[in-house]
């Protein structure tokens, strides 16, 4: 698997693309969320890089968490049912198409300019490069699961 950097203008219109062949009928191939929650799931990782979404720190957690941070940008795909942050599980979401825009606006303006430079709360201080990588790698992995 190729990690993609969400930089590149190039890469980013792939991932807009993709997101842009969602329905409201889409299913995922696997996990609990619906197209709205994963639209609205996918939104929060991007608000941790842009310091939109603050999440606490737990000590425990970011002793380990840098152990495993290469995992976020290798070349190794998500493993599926991976366990999420609660505030990154949305019970709740908006209509598809506000979850939709929301999420396409967020990833347009995803840049070195818009990165919080805040480290990340689980995996510690990260480079703006591991930041897009990660989010890049996120992103596809949510998408796939919606076979796009």
């Amino acid at each position: 698997m190729e990690i993609k950097n969400l930089f590149d203008p190039a890469v980013k219109q792939e991932i807009i693309n993709r997101i842009n062949q969602l329905t409201p009928q889409s299913r995922a191939l696997w996990g609990k969320m619906n197209v709205n929650q994963m639209l609205a799931h996918c939104q929060m990782p991007l608000g941790v890089a842009t310091g939109k979404h603050i999440l606490k720190r737990n000590f425990i957690l970011s002793l380990i968490g840098p152990l495993f941070k290469k995992q976020l940008y290798n070349d190794q795909p998500f493993k599926h049912n991976l366990p999420t942050d609660k505030s990154f599980i949305i019970n709740n979401p908006k209509a598809f198409d506000q979850e939709k825009q929301s999420l396409l606006e967020m990833v347009h303006s995803f840049s070195e300019n818009t990165m919080s430079g805040e480290p990340h709360p689980f995996f510690g201080k990260m480079t703006k490069e591991e930041w897009s990588k990660g989010t890049w790698k996120h992103l596809d992995h949510h998408l796939q699961q919606f076979g796009v």
